[in-house]
């Protein structure tokens, strides 16, 4: 890279800046703006009031025709003799049953809800398709302290459909009934399990239920566990289901909501998260509104956000599946994350009587709580398992070590600077071995720089090359043994940085002017919305902290590599400009990640201090200069090389 590139790169973010600064509206235009926008929302709030008038208009049309035809029912029941008629046969005459069929009373009940709770979980369970319409993880809150709930209610769908005499049914709208006298709300004790069932009847005459045909949802939750079982039973539906495909479609969907303090970071770690049966785990695009045709058997399919997720696993396994995910963009409501949409086959025979057992898991995405059901549910945790051995470094290392501080009740912030310690103190041989490679380098750069003098044309590189790569030979210094020590590090930077942002335990916990280590630390918000192009509308002071330290290690390892960096000035330059970069991308990022940055620069400036301390460069070049003395040896392979010359007749010169 030469100067002028460099001045270029400078120059365009420079005109980054200032046309950001430029092109930002004034007060007027803002006030134009925000009145613009207040009128664009009345509008859609008068829009959306309209809709709701007319929904409730129609609410009472149907109420008041419901109340109209009872009344008519109860007139001709009250003008006909009771002892020569039948009020079922009456009541059935009033009723239109050709859009559902067998199952048009269970249509017409009043929804009911039924609440299971335990000391993790409170799952309320509508009557109306035998639900879950909420699902609250009572040992978290919202980044705004109200209480976590998954998804909304109002927009949860799951029911399974099939076709009943060419009709679509979708038990989804049906009402089913508590099969037993259970209560309304169970609270399931620590060593306890409790289950509520529900039934969707099929109707026999007039308005009563036949109690030996119906689809059975039965869901059993333990007192000290996320996962609940649940289990669809088909009793005597073998007649009315239409069974020669072979399978139901199990549609679910749900609208989930948003839980942490920065949307964008949520909905881009926010997607559908599935497990092949027998095989890998896979997910479709976070970045991005996904769709995908699963058309082989599945193991489990995962709504998942960045913290927490919604799980449906088969005991056996589902047919197939199509998953999709949606951002709203349209919608003005922030409380939503992303909408997510499965339609999962599952199996179906002619039997009379058939299960199909399942299990729901509502809860955290925490490694070591995902882990013991062994189910791969921990591969939802981004710990880097696309390279084996940065998933090894947080699995085997990482986790076990933090979730041993953890255990001592700390502040998280202390519990990283512990952890920084321990890695820095791991990581110290190849510190040591990297800064006396670089001792070397320096005590080498009077000869390399008279190399340079002795061959100063830029048509001469080629020879000033082959000198200095012969003295180094001679001196017996490995111009890369500085590098291969920084490699070797990389895995356990790269590791940490899928760790930390992803690490649970980090959410909420706040440390000195961090509110939250899973998410940017905001000293100070830009006024009026304003934001800076790859940067934000805010301060992070810890991004701050960490690129200020970056740079200045830049610069000590820079003066370090001696005759190295020199030869580059290309890359000592973007060396420099890396900081920058970090800076606008890590703005938005966890501030335990940037503390952490920050922290292992500042333990390694204690380290080269240390070592300067016991390091004495004299010696060093005195060393260089007695093994110039020794002859240089030859390695095998030039050894095997005049073997096979000299039996060829060949004498290679001295």
């Amino acid at each position: 890279m030469d100067r002028n590139t460099i001045f270029g790169l400078l120059l365009i973010f420079g005109i980054l800046i200032i046309y950001s600064v430029w092109m930002a509206p004034d007060k007027a235009e803002q006030e134009a703006r925000k009145l613009k926008q207040d009128s664009i929302v009345a509008v859609y709030k008068e829009k959306q009031d309209s809709i709701n008038r007319v929904i409730a208009y129609e609410k009472l049309l149907a109420d008041s025709l419901m109340a109209q035809e009872a009344a008519s029912i109860e007139t001709v029941r009250e003008e006909t003799d009771e002892d020569s008629s039948d009020p079922t046969q009456l009541l059935e005459t009033h009723i239109d049953r050709s859009k559902l069929g067998v199952f048009t009373n269970s249509s017409l009940l009043d929804e009911k809800c039924f609440i299971l709770e335990n000391d993790f979980v409170k799952l309320r369970i509508s009557s109306k398709g035998a639900k879950v319409i909420s699902a609250q993880l009572k040992q978290y809150h919202t980044y705004d302290t109200l209480p976590l709930i998954l998804f909304d209610e109002e927009s949860s769908v799951f029911g399974i459909e099939f076709f009943y005499q060419n009709k679509l049914i979708n038990t989804n709208s049906l009402h089913f009934q508590l099969s037993s006298d259970n209560n309304d709300s169970v609270f399931v004790n620590e060593l306890d399990s409790a289950s509520i069932a529900l039934r969707l009847y099929t109707d026999a005459s007039g308005t009563s239920f036949n109690n030996n045909s119906y689809i059975e949802y039965v869901y059993t939750l333990k007192g000290d566990d996320y996962m609940m079982d649940f289990t669809m039973n088909f009793v005597n539906m073998n007649t009315i289901m239409e069974s020669n495909t072979g399978y139901l479609n199990l549609e679910w969907s749900a609208d989930m909501l948003r839980q942490e303090k920065s949307l964008d970071n949520e909905r881009n770690e926010s997607t559908i998260y599935y497990k092949y049966f027998r095989d890998d785990v896979d997910y479709i695009s976070e970045r991005s509104d996904d769709e995908e045709s699963l058309n082989t058997k599945l193991k489990w399919i995962s709504f998942k956000e960045r913290f927490f997720t919604a799980t449906l696993i088969a005991k056996d396994n589902f047919l197939n599946a199509d998953i999709k995910t949606l951002t709203r963009e349209e919608t003005t409501d922030e409380h939503y994350n992303k909408s997510m949409f499965a339609i999962i086959g599952i199996p179906l025979s002619a039997a009379s009587k058939q299960s199909f057992d399942m299990n729901w898991y509502f809860g955290p995405n925490k490694y070591k709580i995902l882990k013991k059901y062994d189910l791969s549910l921990e591969r939802q945790i981004p710990l880097g398992w696309s390279f084996f051995l940065l998933g090894w470094i947080n699995i085997y290392a990482v986790i076990p070590v933090f979730d041993y501080l953890g255990s001592f009740d700390m502040n998280y912030g202390i519990i990283i600077l512990i952890l920084t310690l321990l890695l820095k103190t791991v990581l110290f041989p190849i510190a040591y071995k990297t800064y006396v490679s670089s001792a070397k380098m320096r005590v080498l750069k009077p000869e390399i720089d008279e190399i340079g003098k002795k061959f100063p044309k830029k048509e001469d590189s080629m020879k000033k090359q082959q000198a200095t790569m012969a003295l180094y030979k001679k001196a017996g210094v490995n111009p890369m043994a500085g590098c291969v020590p920084m490699l070797l590090q990389m895995p356990i930077l790269i590791a940490l940085f899928r760790f930390f942002p992803s690490s649970i335990e980090l959410r909420q916990q706040a440390f000195l002017w961090a509110h939250d280590l899973s998410s940017y630390d905001s000293i100070w918000t830009f006024p009026g919305g304003f934001s800076i192009p790859f940067y934000g509308d805010h301060i992070s002071l810890f991004t701050l902290l960490m690129t200020v330290s970056t740079i200045i290690y830049t610069k000590v390892n820079s003066e370090m590599m001696g005759s190295t960096s020199a030869q580059m000035p290309g890359m000592k330059t973007m060396m420099y400009l890396m900081p920058l970069m970090f800076l606008g991308i890590f703005n938005n990022y966890a501030s335990g990640l940037s503390y952490y940055y920050f922290l292992a620069n500042i333990i390694t400036f204690a380290q080269v201090f240390v070592i300067r301390k016991f390091i004495n460069e004299e010696k060093i070049l005195l060393r260089i200069q007695q093994h110039k003395k020794k002859p240089a040896k030859q390695s095998n392979f030039q050894k095997r090389l005049e073997t096979m010359a000299k039996k060829k007749g060949y004498t290679p010169k001295k």
